[in-house]
């Protein structure tokens, strides 16, 4: 019995720690649940919580008749960063706070409810000073997407491009989806060419679409060059992020009706702008949700092994990306000015959005040709020290 009852305990504690394994890569989708709800609750509050709420005008931060509380406080949310906070340095599945992670939802549902409460409580200058915190954060986020797009880019050409060592079917497949990619990007500049530029009048647009098409084609010429060689699927796809990019950025600029080549809104609760909405929001909470599972490419390490009772990933990076999407989220929803009211069923529109993505495309294309051209400079830089070296060695013998 003594020689059986080491086996079977281990055995036990692997059962255990399969099970917990399970629990903590669930709860993902239960977050994401949370935070699609979160979004569509702020969203909710700040168009109706003026006329449904209104026994919220004596707390600190709404004054009498005042409904810009409602689009202010309540589109920020503090809840993730709560759970950042408590499951931060979690390593081992055996530890309490990833139980707490990965369960307690009672508790946690507690937590969210005071965590919707605080903002319309707590004294106006603090939520000024979150809001422009959460502007900041908001920044940080497009980062962190940016980031998980370029380590998405470097999957599918390292799966997908030809070598010598590949099967030919997915060198074929990755042909045809780097033609598909740029077939569609130079196809979406046209397609912006007809919707926001369709008189000369639209200087603006004019050179925003120009310039994405000129950024598109340049990051073709450098993925073919002979020194870079990185092939046509992940600038393809690269072009295909930044032109959408682009038409976000136009798409948020006030419509004025000039350079907009579109169907006519009749009123704030037309039904092309309410599924122009709800896509809206879906695709945002698609991309933070893909963001925030892949914590691994915010690891500074990502070489280390690891064991059978560690945690399948990193719980802090989860909860801090979803904390800083509510954030992005919340300056969607209040166009990234805290002081100014928003209309009706209208998501991230104003000049601020648009120069923010315009910045953001602009950036996403600099990091991708830097990326392609930091290899080649690094090795010519060390060539150039090899060089030095013998010659500085002559010198010092000849004297």
């Amino acid at each position: 019995m003594i020689k059986v009852q080491g086996p079977v305990v281990l055995y036990q504690d692997g059962v255990h720690e399969a099970a917990r394994r399970r629990r903590s890569l669930r709860a993902r989708y239960a977050y994401g649940l949370i935070f699609f709800t979160t979004n569509l609750l702020a969203w909710f509050v700040r168009d109706y919580g003026a006329k449904l709420l209104r026994g919220l005008h004596h707390v600190p931060v709404c004054g009498a008749g005042d409904s810009k509380c409602f689009q202010s406080g309540g589109v920020l949310r503090i809840f993730f960063w709560v759970m950042f906070a408590t499951t931060f340095g979690t390593r081992k599945l055996h530890e309490v706070r990833n139980s707490w992670h990965s369960g307690c939802w009672i508790l946690k549902f507690l937590v969210y409810a005071v965590s919707i409460i605080i903002p319309f409580i707590v004294p106006n200058i603090f939520l000024q000073l979150y809001g422009e915190i959460a502007r900041m954060g908001a920044g940080i986020f497009l980062i962190l997407q940016l980031i998980s797009m370029s380590h998405f880019i470097s999957w599918c050409n390292k799966r997908w491009m030809p070598d010598s060592q590949s099967n030919q079917w997915y060198g074929l497949f990755g042909l045809f989806l780097s033609t598909i990619s740029f077939i569609a990007s130079f196809a979406g500049i046209a397609v912006l060419y007809v919707l926001y530029a369709p008189n000369s009048s639209c200087a603006f647009n004019i050179f925003t679409i120009t310039w994405t098409a000129t950024l598109v084609a340049v990051m073709m010429a450098v993925s073919l060059h002979s020194k870079v060689n990185e092939g046509l699927l992940s600038s393809g796809i690269m072009g295909l992020y930044i032109v959408f990019l682009c038409w976000s950025a136009l798409h948020s600029e006030p419509q004025t009706g000039r350079c907009h080549t579109r169907l006519k809104f009749a009123n704030d609760g037309d039904w092309a702008t309410i599924v122009s909405f709800i896509i809206a929001i879906c695709a945002i909470v698609m991309a933070t949700f893909s963001t925030g599972i892949d914590t691994r490419s915010f690891q500074f390490r990502n070489d280390e092994d690891q064991l059978e009772d560690d945690v399948p990933y990193s719980y802090e990076i989860f909860h801090i990306v979803f904390a800083m999407g509510a954030m992005y989220f919340a300056m969607l929803f209040i166009n990234w000015e805290l002081n100014h009211p928003t209309r009706k069923w209208s998501i991230d529109v104003g000049w601020v959005s648009t120069w923010v993505k315009i910045i953001n495309e602009w950036f996403a294309a600099s990091i991708y040709v830097w990326r392609l051209i930091s290899p080649v400079i690094l090795r010519k830089q060390a060539a150039n020290n090899e060089e030095l070296v013998p010659r500085t060695l002559i010198v010092q013998c000849s004297r």
